[in-house]
């Protein structure tokens, strides 16, 4: 039994939403545990795994140095980790062969950045229970432009750009919009520069300037790619004139509010 308590190293896989994976251990050496390399990591530090039987969320916290194991403060200042799925499982280092025994999986949860290290919280798959289950009614769609409610096809409101100027949220652009905010409350995608792989929310858009809802996590140098993605106020006038979608929209712009219980006979 102490032979088997000896020989056992913690694995975790981590898998951006971007398509990165990296693979760690906390052995001092790399493992090779299936076809996947998980190298040795250890400078990180999971915290004790709770698991219980109830439907509280399952939650932990893993330390670890920056600059090592791939997490720069940079990609973590950035959001490049955020919600993040992670899969841990426990090895015998002394014959990988052997299957994982699977401990749980989730997704990373808030991360804090100290002077030397972060910390992230991974919380457990039970943690989608907490989330609304039904829709409340609203003036407004509710469907995203261009998902499976919407129905919009998107592949000719995309397109491709180069950054002229950027100052703050405010971004310059080589090519002017077809219609009149067009891309307000839509995506503008980092295609190079230290922004690359990244997103940005945009408020609003008039001719070549678009208006981002938060600057760039780094300076945006002129000529830099990027990808514009249009956007929808998520009005049932702009779902009539602009995409000729009214069929597909998912809101309540003539229910009563509120204000119907003030009203009385003679008011």
């Amino acid at each position: 039994m102490s032979d088997r308590v000896v020989t056992q190293a913690l694995c975790w896989r981590i898998e951006r939403e971007d398509g990165v994976m990296v693979a760690l251990t906390d052995h001092d050496r790399d493992l090779m545990v299936g076809e996947i390399l998980h190298r040795a990591a250890p400078g990180m530090t999971p915290s004790a795994i709770v698991r219980g039987e109830g439907l509280e969320p399952d939650t932990m916290e893993v330390t670890g140095a920056l600059g090592a194991a791939a997490f720069r403060r940079d990609d973590l200042i950035a959001g490049r980790w955020d919600g993040a799925r992670v899969v841990m499982s426990a090895v015998d280092w002394s014959d990988p062969a052997q299957p994982p025994v699977p401990l749980g999986e989730g997704r990373i949860g808030e991360v804090e950045l100290t002077a030397d290290g972060f910390t992230a919280e991974l919380r457990g798959v039970q943690a989608q229970l907490e989330r609304p289950v039904t829709e409340a009614t609203s003036p407004t769609c509710r469907a995203t432009l261009g998902d499976v409610r919407c129905r919009v096809a998107m592949a000719p409101r995309r397109r491709f750009a180069r950054v002229v100027a950027c100052v703050e949220e405010r971004v310059t652009l080589d090519t002017d919009e077809p219609v009149a905010d067009a891309y307000g409350e839509g995506l503008l995608r980092w295609f190079g520069g230290g922004n690359a792989g990244l997103g940005s929310a945009i408020e609003r858009s008039a001719g070549a300037v678009l208006t981002l809802r938060a600057p760039p996590v780094t300076p945006a140098l002129p000529g830099t790619l990027v990808e514009l993605v249009e956007g929808c106020d998520r009005r049932l006038a702009t779902c009539a004139a602009r995409f000729a979608n009214v069929a597909n929209f998912r809101g309540e712009p003539f229910l009563p509010g509120i204000d119907l219980l003030t009203r009385y006979p003679g008011g």
